[in-house]
């Protein structure tokens, strides 16, 4: 009989601890402190990132589907502190493993932080595809079938390389061994069924046992892979569950590995955003982290990135080649070819581009139209007010309705320190005109074109602020003839 009320649903609740009984709470351990030296990199694995974000934070996302975050335990050893720093933000709880001596040491040195848990569910943090469906699958099965070891398994095309997992008999959840690569015999090559790596535990057992595993390995090193004959030797018992995915169980040993990963990864998040009503066009090409949301009836063209903490509304459009990162943008707004945008606000109805930089703070009010070649900062631009060629507007405040001619400049910074510049509504600026800050045009004033305004214009006013033109009759001719002679 079933522990769970019913351990066939895999709907994930917000308190899923509130299935269990108070007697049998479920905890999470992902491994995290190998170095991953195969990847030739200085960096620790799990810091590496795909789909936007590091490989150890897409576990953590998962698993905190599952159990709350104070329930979730992150083994760290190689570069314990940026792994930490990395991640710090999630309320996860950390267990330092000072000497890397396999995955059976990493879940012995947790032993005292998670004793108390009547279950364990042991996660790889370099598994990032893992869906937080497949490890709920995975506990009430677990939990179904009063194991002492749940093994998460897959049968890839290839398993080559891999571990194979040998059942009692056809069909039967039994476990009778797990053989490596190196072991199989001849009739056991055909074997498709992999160890992914990915456990549940009944902490009784794993913690009456774990100390009898050995090193007599070609690595030296405790392997929690070696649980399986220990408690089926001691009587205990010992099941597998297939993920129904393989895909969802690959890590990653190599950069172009990994990459691979992040091209599932984002290929997947195109797929769920095209199914909630987003048109990708040939979405192979496009780059979108998984964290990006965009409302229905958007149409992303080839060669964008979206990255971030990114939100789209409905009915945009972004063309090719912009990239669009950490920014918020409302409905009906048009991104035009090759924009780059970071950390800003657009509003609804907005016109952006082509070759627009947004920089970070830049907010562009309702109806804005912000245009080719066009540098914004810090800088709030009101409802329906332009911007359309040539200029850069840094720390300033722009009124609604107000027109910035091609080649403004708002000169911010005196060498020391930076100025604002505050523009009111219904503003004409003319072309070429350089804005000294601080200053402050008000509302409905007009800017004459090639001005250097250094000095506060009124409302309504005309500010001319350039030298008075002299024209020298034949000067030209005089000096074409001069030079001719000598």
């Amino acid at each position: 009989m079933s522990l769970l009320p019913e351990p066939c649903s895999l709907t994930l609740f917000p308190d899923p601890c509130s299935l269990y009984p108070a007697f049998m709470p479920l905890a999470i351990v992902i491994m995290a402190a190998g170095k991953g030296t195969r990847l030739k990199s200085r960096r620790a694995k799990v810091l590496h990132e795909i789909g936007g974000r590091p490989l150890l934070r897409h576990v953590i996302a998962s698993a905190s589907q599952i159990v709350s975050p104070s329930d979730i335990y992150v083994i760290v050893g190689h570069q314990a502190g940026a792994v930490e720093a990395a991640v710090k933000d999630a309320g996860v709880r950390f267990i330092h493993q000072q000497e890397q001596r396999g995955t059976g040491h990493a879940v012995q040195t947790a032993a005292e932080a998670v004793r108390q848990y009547e279950h364990l569910l042991v996660l790889s943090g370099d598994v990032p595809l893992l869906k937080p469906e497949t490890i709920a699958a995975l506990r009430d099965f677990h939990i179904a079938q009063q194991a002492a070891m749940t093994i998460l398994t897959a049968a890839p095309a290839n398993p080559t390389g891999y571990g194979r997992v040998l059942r009692k008999s056809p069909g039967s959840p039994e476990v009778k061994a797990i053989v490596e690569q190196k072991a199989l015999t001849p009739e056991q090559h055909g074997e498709r069924e992999i160890n992914s790596g990915i456990y549940g535990f009944r902490t009784g057992p794993l913690f009456e046992h774990i100390s009898k595993l050995k090193t007599d390995n070609a690595h030296g090193e405790y392997y929690l892979t070696d649980m399986a004959t220990l408690l089926a030797d001691a009587g205990e018992r010992v099941v597998a569950l297939e993920a129904s995915n393989p895909i969802e169980v690959l890590g990653a040993n190599t950069i172009a590995e990994m990459m691979d990963l992040d091209r599932e990864l984002r290929l997947d998040t195109a797929r769920r955003l095209m199914a909630r009503g987003v048109t990708i066009f040939r979405p192979e090409t496009t780059v979108i982290d998984s964290t990006v949301e965009i409302g229905p009836d958007t149409v992303i063209e080839p060669f964008v990135q979206l990255l971030g903490e990114t939100k789209i509304g409905k009915d945009c459009r972004i063309r090719s080649y912009s990239v669009i990162e950490n920014s918020m943008l409302a409905d009906n707004v048009l991104v035009r070819q090759a924009c780059i945008i970071v950390s800003a606000h657009i509003e609804i109805g907005a016109l952006i581009g082509p070759f627009t930089h947004l920089r970070p703070e830049s907010h562009i009010g309702e109806g804005a139209h912000i245009g080719n070649f066009v540098e914004v900062k810090k800088t709030r631009i009101g409802k329906g007010s332009k911007a359309n060629h040539l200029a850069y507007l840094g720390d300033s405040e722009i009124g609604s309705g107000t027109n910035i001619g091609a080649g403004t400049i708002t000169c911010n910074y005196d060498g020391v320190n930076k100025h604002r510049t505050l523009i009111g509504d219904g503003v004409f600026v003319g072309s070429n005109a350089t804005l000294v800050a601080p200053v402050e045009i008000g509302n409905g004033a007009y800017v004459a074109a090639g001005s250097a305004i250094t000095e506060s214009v009124p409302q309504n006013a005309l500010a001319i602020g350039r030298s008075r033109q002299t024209n020298k009759p034949d000067w030209a001719a005089t000096r074409r003839a001069k030079s001719s002679k000598s």
